[in-house]
């Protein structure tokens, strides 16, 4: 179960990833500031927890998740907005309820392994 939570996690965090970048790069590049400032902006953040995610760390699992509610949060404010494509932001706010499940579910199913082998 440990590792269909972890892939759950991962295909929220890459999902999310993608999506970004198609986003901001592609099917609606911001008008009033450079693309690659929104990239840095909005996809760097992604950036710092890869290393832990890929390696299935349990802390970076935690700690992405409070990302996740981040881009969840970004995801009600775009889709209660005007926009040319609102289904974009109804997919990012569900790759980050996926990625803030997997990586919570991943960190509970990991610590419950942890307590059971000292057992």
């Amino acid at each position: 179960m440990i590792r269909f939570w972890w892939s759950m996690a991962l295909s929220g965090y890459f999902g999310l990833f993608g999506l970004l970048l198609l986003w901001l790069a592609w099917l609606e590049p911001p008008d009033r500031f450079p693309v690659a400032l929104a990239l840095i902006l909005w996809v760097g953040p992604l950036l710092f927890p890869l290393r832990g995610q890929l390696h299935g760390q349990p802390y970076t699992h935690a700690r992405t998740s409070f990302l996740a509610l981040f881009y969840f949060t970004c995801g009600v404010f775009h889709a209660a907005g005007p926009m040319a494509r609102p289904w974009l932001a109804w997919l990012e706010i569900g790759l980050s309820a996926l990625l803030f499940l997997g990586a919570i579910l991943y960190v509970h199913a990991r610590a419950r392994s942890a307590r059971s082998e000292t057992a």
